[in-house]
């Protein structure tokens, strides 16, 4: 029943965090990705926008790989995990996304957030 739960936790969290919840950037994965840029901004000043998109990326990879983990502990009593195939899974899901994302801002589909456009 713990991992159950354990399974049920990581999966509402990895949700929020992963490009299915593309709903959701603005509250988990857009502050995240600022913090991880802001962060490591102070060793690389002039790539804050480039750290930006990567700490954006890892926090799509993390709720992916959340979203996995999660699920296997709640749909399968005895499923073998393959940390290989699944980090594979998640790199690829998400570098897709964050892509698609880069691309849409880069066409100016989509606006950048005003506190990424200041820096």
């Amino acid at each position: 029943m713990l991992k159950k739960l354990r399974g049920g936790f990581l999966m509402g969290i990895g949700y929020m965090l992963s490009p299915l919840s593309w709903w959701n950037d603005l509250f988990f994965n857009l502050p995240i990705a600022y913090l991880f840029a802001y962060l490591f901004s102070w060793i690389f000043p002039d790539l804050f926008l480039p750290l930006t998109a990567v700490g954006y990326w890892l926090s799509n990879i993390i709720g992916i790989l959340m979203m996995q983990i999660g699920a296997t502990d709640m749909f399968f009593e005895q499923k073998q995990r393959n940390p290989k195939k699944d980090l594979l899974i998640g790199f690829g899901a998400s570098t897709v996304y964050t892509l698609v994302v880069l691309a849409l801002m880069y066409f100016q589909v989509l606006e950048s957030p005003v506190f990424l456009v200041n820096q």
